[in-house]
């Protein structure tokens, strides 16, 4: 690889490591309000006509308090350094982000969906979301378990850019603010549903054929 191609693919990775740490940042503070469990607090004030469903209202903390550590786990699993410098720490990190997603957040954001804001529409967008998340993640952890590094990563990545599905949710609604974007409650967050996920995994598919896993397994392709 030229050595220009190497360092700007260096810099896009540490950008990207930089810019999604923060985004976690910001999503943990999100998670904050919650840990008192009052019913009115800010997102919950929506959701005040379903509040008294045990499978939801328990799926919501667990979701609320087990997403960070989703994405911060998952976070180092695309970090060359640490995959090349510490193996086992990667590993670590990637069996808490494998059970969480498919033991408790994904279960937990499945049950959610089933009673999503947006009427049935926006449901179906967040019930594929959980599924594909789930399959994704548990497609990573069969390839790992094969030894088949490169599906691994392909599926880490598509399974992450899920994840992240709750970054860019927040992200478009707050550009949908700026930009006073006026469509109505309903289309709004139909239209949310959809945009903080597909166009995640279209990108997470973009990088792939860049052969962006390759970049991440060079020192262990090379051996």
């Amino acid at each position: 690889m030229p050595r220009s191609r190497l360092t700007l693919d260096k810099f896009a990775n540490t950008f990207a490591f930089i810019l999604i740490a923060y985004a976690s940042y910001l999503l943990i503070l999100l998670s904050l309000p919650y840990i008192h469990f009052k019913s009115g607090v800010e997102f919950l004030a929506t959701k005040q006509l379903i509040y008294h469903i045990d499978e939801w209202r328990i799926s919501f903390y667990i979701h609320v308090f087990a997403s960070p550590l989703v994405i911060v786990t998952g976070l180092f699993q695309f970090n060359r350094w640490i995959m090349r410098k510490s193996p086992r720490f990667h590993k670590v990190c990637g069996y808490i982000y494998i059970i969480n997603v498919l033991l408790i957040t994904g279960p937990a954001a499945l049950i959610m969906s089933f009673y999503a804001n947006g009427g049935r529409v926006a449901q179906t967008s967040f019930v594929l979301l959980s599924f594909s998340w789930i399959i994704c993640t548990f497609l990573a952890f069969y390839f790992i378990r094969k030894k088949n590094f490169k599906q691994h990563v392909n599926w880490m990545l598509r399974s992450y850019a899920l994840t992240l599905s709750a970054v860019t949710l927040r992200f478009y609604a707050y550009l949908f603010d700026v930009f006073e974007v006026n469509i109505g409650p309903i289309a709004t967050y139909t239209l949310l549903a959809y945009i903080s996920w597909i166009p995640n995994l279209f990108f997470a598919q973009v990088l792939i054929r860049l052969k962006y896993p390759e970049y991440l397994l060079k020192y262990k392709l090379a051996t």
